[in-house]
């Protein structure tokens, strides 16, 4: 106490200016229109000013949420395609047979997603990993597949309560059944462990009609991922050494090096699939 009156003693002349400067101020207000006006201009404009910065920040720190809003609605767009892309699979199959098309005999779309950020991320590895802050908790599991917003990124394979690894495409041990968009032949897709932006699709048939710039897509031969998911496009292609098939390098929508959000796919099915495999395989 006695070191704040020692203070307001040595700075009384600096405090009786300002009380004499906020006086003025205030009776050449009262008194006079012009200046009033002009003051009151003046505060109008800083309050326009701060009212802009303040409605700048607010929105972004909103971005956060907008954009995650955004990402869950466009994943529900993409499920909502996939879905009436495997309707209209269905009815062309049934005019094929002379089936016709009921619609009470539409299966129901067994996939659904679920939104998650990324908290770890390499790509200059050879064996690249993926870690999401979703696990067990969220719903996630192991074999679960894994999309961006532009295209396949890979699959779950580890899982804890909260956290969840992904083996993405750039890892050697990653396999991916894909196929040329509109086509029914499919290979297999690995990374050639050289370019973030490169995958080989290898052992497709060499009968299978294709050109460069042609879209590369899950082919839904597995409990992975449904059928018509984006993964690349044709960039190169050259014969194997026993010319029955093509080997196409495809150049890979997804940028894993700036990758944030992933949506993980849930097939509902997927273990009942699995089950029926397995017990196929133990009856060989």
């Amino acid at each position: 106490m006695h070191k704040l009156l020692d203070f307001l003693v040595r700075k009384r002349h600096w405090f009786l200016f300002v009380l004499l400067e906020i006086v003025s101020l205030m009776l050449v207000y009262r008194n006079n229109a012009y200046q009033r006006n002009i003051i009151f201009s003046s505060a109008n404009v800083l309050t326009g000013h701060i009212a802009s910065v303040s409605g700048f920040v607010t929105s972004y720190l909103n971005l956060h949420e907008i954009n995650k809003e955004l990402l869950e609605r466009n994943g529900q767009l993409e499920m909502e395609l996939l879905e009436l892309q495997d309707h209209l699979d269905m009815m062309l199959a049934d005019m094929v047979n002379f089936a016709g098309y009921a619609p009470d005999s539409v299966r129901q779309f067994p996939y659904s997603f679920i939104l998650a950020e990324v908290v770890n991320n390499s790509v200059s590895h050879l064996s690249n990993y993926i870690t999401v802050n979703k696990g067990r908790k969220d719903g996630i599991a192991p074999d679960m597949g894994v999309v961006s917003e532009r295209g396949v990124v890979g699959i779950v394979s580890t899982v804890a309560d909260h956290f969840s690894v992904i083996i993405p495409v750039l890892n050697p041990k990653s396999r991916l059944s894909c196929k040329v968009l509109g086509s029914s032949y499919f290979g297999s897709l690995s990374w050639n462990g050289r370019s973030t932006r490169y995958a080989n699709l290898e052992e497709l048939p060499r009968h299978v009609e294709f050109q460069k710039g042609d879209t590369i897509v899950t082919s839904g031969y597995s409990s992975v991922f449904p059928a018509g998911i984006i993964v690349g496009t044709v960039h190169d292609f050259e014969k194997q050494h026993d010319n029955n098939f093509f080997t196409l390098e495809v150049e890979l929508v997804t940028d894993f090096q700036s990758l944030n959000n992933v949506r993980i796919i849930k097939n509902y099915n997927q273990e009942e699939q699995k089950r029926v495999e397995q017990e196929a395989r133990r009856n060989d």
